[in-house]
């Protein structure tokens, strides 16, 4: 007698309760996802009966990881190389990517120029916008130089048409701007709601998978910075991008918090200009003053965004004050660390700060959060205090302690040679003992383990 290896059906009941924003369940409501950690987002299902799926015929049996025709997940260029560098080597075929960022940092700018590019390679490229007509797409094409025959544009909110769409044109990249704009008649609720979100993205998904097309998905952001809709739709795509900067600065910043086909660890450079977009390869002049006499209050830092050194200037400006709580203001640089160094300035270094204002800001909008910065922001800080300005051809970097002791930073080497490659000659930095071999000829390296005598070699004759 034959034995079946197909299950037994089994039915259970589903918990009551599940969340809209990830889809973790529970018996009971709660006021907070135990997933998630969102709030209020803990609703009633409907009470449905659940089947457990029994096994079927497999049409191709799993093959030997040796076997594996790996061709398929291989990038290919996007003309743009900031944004493939930051993607692991550019495009891969059937991935999809969202792209997510503040209103007006220049999502569309950047993908309509990556379009733009990527039909001049020879791929075909279809553009669905659901914020905006195709006529005022054509227009900002025009302005960045971004028309060609090969990129096709077409303004749709429905999600049946824009399939349709991409049927009749049959691209190998396709662009939508953005996800929350369309929506399905199959499904209830309005457009960018949960229900919406997810069936316009498990399709698109679907279609890009099934037809090998490199997808691009524009996201929108809440108030606190992190990507509009359901938690799962960051977990479908293959890739997660942010795309940053400060409205008021030409300066934007491409970032991966999630990729499957590459490291999140490459950060991408653009000028956001009046006429588009443009990658920086070498960013490090849009962070840094050059003035012809020394200035005081000023230091320059090695940083590292990702894997790529930048070199970066923080400024420090001192101000007396009759207030019994002196202000302290910063811009670019983390409000919490830098009131913790003007702890340590005053504790360790002895330099009286009680009775002035600190005001402390980066050069060109850039936001410095590696602890590397604070021995740069302390020696522009008593620059300030002794209204004395440090060597044009200086940089410096090191962890400041709590005790004042300087702790080493990773890299310093590629941060000493991008230091001499953009023409200093001299760096103060934590002691590590770094062989002179790989100190570049005539580059003066002072190692120091405090910031006691940081300060005493950045400024000669200091008490």
């Amino acid at each position: 007698m034959a034995v079946s290896t197909a299950r037994s059906s089994k039915t259970k009941s589903t918990p009551a309760y599940k969340c809209t924003e990830c889809g973790w369940s529970t018996v009971k409501w709660v006021g907070r996802c135990g997933e998630c950690q969102a709030w209020g987002s803990v609703v009633e299902a409907n009470q449905v009966v659940a089947k457990t799926t029994a096994a079927t015929t497999v049409a191709q049996p799993a093959l030997s990881i040796t076997e594996v025709d790996s061709t398929d997940a291989s990038h290919r260029s996007s003309g743009v190389g900031e944004f493939d560098r930051v993607l692991g080597g550019g495009l891969v075929p059937g991935a999809v990517i969202l792209l997510a960022g503040e209103p007006g940092v220049g999502k569309s700018t950047l993908l309509l120029d990556v379009a733009a590019k990527s039909a001049g390679t020879g791929i075909k490229v279809l553009y669905i916008t659901g914020e905006e007509s195709a006529a005022q797409v054509k227009r900002r094409a025009e302005r960045i130089n971004a028309l060609h025959p090969q990129l096709h544009v077409t303004a749709e909110t429905d999600l049946s048409i824009a399939l349709g769409q991409i049927d009749a044109i049959e691209p190998q990249l396709l662009i939508v701007d953005s996800v929350q704009t369309l929506s399905s008649s199959e499904v209830e609720g309005s457009a960018g709601g949960v229900t919406q979100v997810k069936e316009v993205a498990a399709s698109i998904i679907n279609v890009a998978k099934k037809r090998a097309i490199s997808t691009l998905l524009v996201g929108h952001v809440t108030k606190d910075g992190s990507i509009a809709g359901p938690r799962l739709l960051e977990h479908l795509v293959d890739v997660v991008c942010q795309f940053e900067g400060d409205r008021h600065s030409r300066l934007r910043l491409l970032r991966a918090v999630k990729n499957r086909y590459g490291s999140t660890d490459e950060v991408g450079c653009f000028d956001l200009n009046e006429d588009g977009i443009i990658g920086l390869e070498d960013p490090s002049s849009l962070f840094m003053t050059r003035t012809n006499q020394p200035v005081s209050g000023t230091c320059i830092t090695v940083t590292i965004e990702g894997r790529r050194p930048l070199v970066a200037e923080v400024q420090a400006l001192l101000a007396k004050t009759n207030n019994a709580q002196p202000r302290r203001t910063t811009s670019g640089l983390d409000s919490s660390r830098a009131a913790m160094l003007l702890a340590v300035l005053q504790a360790r270094a002895k330099v009286d700060l009680s009775s002035v204002d600190c005001y402390l800001a980066t050069v060109g909008g850039v936001r410095l959060t590696e602890p590397a910065t604070d021995l740069t922001a302390a020696l522009a800080i008593t620059g300030s205090a002794l209204n004395k300005a440090l060597p044009r051809d200086l940089v410096a970097f090191g962890e400041v302690g709590l005790a004042g002791e300087v702790r080493p930073v990773p890299d310093i080497q590629r941060r000493i040679m991008e230091a001499h490659r953009l023409g200093f000659r001299q760096a103060i930095v934590p002691a590590t003992g770094l062989p002179k071999s790989k100190v570049p000829e005539g580059f003066t390296i002072k190692e120091v383990q405090s910031v006691v005598e940081a300060l005493a070699a950045a400024f000669p004759g200091i008490n």
